[in-house]
Order: C-alpha cells, then sequence, then structure tokens
C-alpha cells in the first residue's frame, strides 16, 4: 500500500510538471506576442509625406489627444498612444498647440513634438467654442495683426457676398460664424483672409443637411446657429450633444424659458461686466423666453449636427455635474436632486 501511494503521487507529479512547463510557455508566448503588438502600433501607418495639421487644444487629455490622433489616421492605435505616453512620463507635458504631422511619424515622434512645443508657427487657429472678442484678441496676439486691421476686417458689411452669412440678419455682427480650424499664414495674409477663410469653411461645414435638419426643428439657419452656440458652451462630451438640443427644443416648443447660465454669463462680457448669473441682458434666458439674440459663441459641424437631428427624448431638464457626466431628468423635482447630489462646485450662486 505504502509502494502503490508512492507510485501515485509520482505518477500524478509526473503529470503536473509538463503542464506548468507548458503553461509557463503559454504565458511567454503570450507576453512575446503582446509586446510585439504594442511596438507594431508604435509604428508609422505609412510612408506618406501628407502634411496633416492636428490642433490639441488646452485642457485636452492623452486619451483626447489619442483618440483625435487615430481618427486623423496618424496613429495605429489610441491604446498604444496613451500607453506610450504614460510609459515615458510625458503625460503631463503634451501641449496644446497645431502641429503639423505626417502619416511616417510614429508613435515615439509625434510625442517628441508634442512634449517639445514644435507647434506651427505659420498657422492661425481659431479654436471651437471662442467668442468673437476671443478671436479678435487671438488676431492681434497670436495673429501679429494690429488693431486697427482686426477691427476693419471684423465688420460684417464686407461679407455680404459670403454665402455662410446669408441668412445673417443684416444688423448682427460675425459672432458664431468665424469656423474653429486651422489657417496658415504667410508673410502676405492679411486678417481679412483669414476672416474669409473662416467663412467659407462655415459655409463648407453647413451643409444641406444640417440646414434641412434646422428647418425640421422650425429654426432659421441663424436660429440653429444661435441654439448650436449655447449647446457648445454647455456641454463638452459630443455625446450629449443631441440629448442638450433636445432639451433646449422642447422647452422652446412648450414656450418656457431655456434658463441657460451661459447665456447670462455671455451677456455679462458682451456689457463689460463681471461675469454673474443674476446679471439681466436680453441674453438672460433666465429672464426672457425664446433664443438668444444671437450666438454666444462659435460652433462646428458636430454641434451643428446635434442640433440639426436631436435624440428623442422627453427630458426638460439637464445639469453639468462636477464629475463632468451631464445628469438629464424630466420634472423639477427630479433635477433639483440631481444638482444637489452631482453639482456643488459647479453650482455654485454667483
Amino acid at each position: 500500500m505504502t509502494r502503490y501511494a508512492y507510485n501515485k503521487r509520482r505518477r500524478s507529479g509526473g503529470f503536473m510538471k509538463p503542464l506548468i512547463i507548458l503553461m509557463a510557455v503559454f504565458l511567454i508566448v503570450a507576453v512575446v506576442g503582446a509586446r510585439g503588438i504594442y511596438r507594431h502600433n508604435l509604428q508609422a501607418v505609412s510612408p506618406s509625406q501628407h502634411n496633416v495639421v492636428v490642433t490639441i487644444e488646452p485642457g485636452s487629455s492623452v486619451g483626447d489627444i489619442a483618440d483625435k490622433l487615430e481618427e486623423t489616421g496618424l496613429i495605429r492605435a489610441a491604446w498604444a498612444f496613451e500607453l506610450y505616453v504614460r510609459n515615458s512620463s510625458s503625460k503631463g507635458s503634451l501641449q496644446a498647440g497645431s502641429y503639423t504631422l505626417r502619416p511616417s511619424f510614429g508613435v515615439v515622434e509625434i510625442v517628441r513634438q508634442m512634449t517639445q512645443g514644435e507647434v506651427n508657427r505659420n498657422l492661425f487657429t481659431i479654436l471651437p467654442g471662442q467668442r468673437l472678442d476671443q478671436i479678435r484678441s487671438a488676431l492681434i496676439n497670436n495673429g501679429g495683426f494690429s488693431e486697427s486691421e482686426v477691427d476693419a476686417a471684423l465688420k460684417p458689411e464686407q461679407y455680404m457676398d459670403e454665402p455662410a452669412l446669408s441668412d445673417k440678419p443684416a444688423f448682427a455682427n460675425l459672432e458664431g460664424y468665424l469656423y474653429p480650424d486651422s489657417y496658415e499664414k504667410t508673410d502676405a495674409t492679411t486678417a481679412e483672409s483669414i476672416i474669409r477663410e473662416a467663412l467659407a469653411q462655415m459655409d463648407s461645414n453647413l451643409t444641406d443637411d444640417i440646414k434641412q435638419g434646422f428647418k425640421d426643428q422650425g429654426l432659421s439657419v441663424h436660429e440653429g446657429i444661435i441654439l448650436a452656440s449655447i449647446v457648445t458652451q454647455e456641454v463638452n462630451n459630443p455625446d450629449d450633444m443631441s440629448t442638450v438640443a433636445q432639451v433646449f427644443l422642447s422647452r422652446l416648443k412648450q414656450d418656457m424659458h431655456l434658463e441657460s447660465d451661459v447665456t447670462v454669463i455671455y451677456g455679462a462680457l458682451k456689457a463689460g461686466q463681471p461675469t454673474s448669473l443674476s446679471f439681466d441682458s436680453e441674453y438672460n434666458t433666465f429672464n426672457n423666453k425664446g433664443l438668444t439674440p444671437g450666438p454666444i459663441s462659435n460652433v462646428n459641424k458636430t454641434v451643428m449636427s446635434a442640433v440639426a437631428n436631436p435624440k428623442s427624448t422627453d427630458y426638460l431638464f439637464f445639469v453639468a455635474g462636477d464629475d463632468g457626466r451631464t445628469y438629464f431628468s424630466r420634472t423639477l423635482s427630479e433635477h433639483e436632486r440631481l444638482v444637489d447630489e452631482h453639482c456643488k462646485k459647479l453650482c455654485e450662486v454667483n
């Protein structure tokens, strides 16, 4: 019995040893394979020398940057870019700005340029969500144009021939119509030429489908741009924009006040007053029904599409939480509860 038991244990141990070795081999192969996949995804997408201008906005996370680079075809995989940045301790070193990159650059080269801030010196960038006064300041401070040239270039009457402005009221300025993008600047470039390029880009992105979508929602093109600018200032997440647009459209249809904080703040800024939610102006949508008199910032195609194609919901309220999420509700009591739970810092009364 003793001998049999010993032999049984010996045979059992003899079976387990090859199994452990086999598992170890599999593990090694898996690790080596994973490293190979990772290294492959750090390589250049293609030999193409085609220049691609990418604008990294201030406050962009590593994930935001990775997604943008993947969407523009400059890297193979966003996850590999993120992993490399985090492992190379470059996470907090990526700098905002406009970069000229190529598909022939690998992740290492792209990260090097972004950490060293090798931004384009011959581009002028209009950022998404900028107000007209912010664009004016950028043209002067970053574009190198004089105040007099910029002020002359921003007069709307000289652009009556621009298709993007065909629905703009004659009395309105260019607020909302200067499309966010990067525009080439040479020694011969004028402030007016940049404005015309931005208007041309606006026309290109203001497609017939978007215009029809505005019409389907009972909005003129100008009104669609106004609402898109409000949505732009209210939420950053593109996934939330169509739902927020539906909230505002539902409130308009039910003759409710929009009650948008960002419109009140814009009214104060426009009047040259300190930002306050108690400031009363024609842009105060707590006191005035309907849309604001005009846009409150520029807009891009994503947010215009959201207004033209809102989600089908019955929400009437939303609040942007301190955690970056947007919380939607159908009743005032539910909305107030969500505000108390999720919006302590952002909802402090000014």
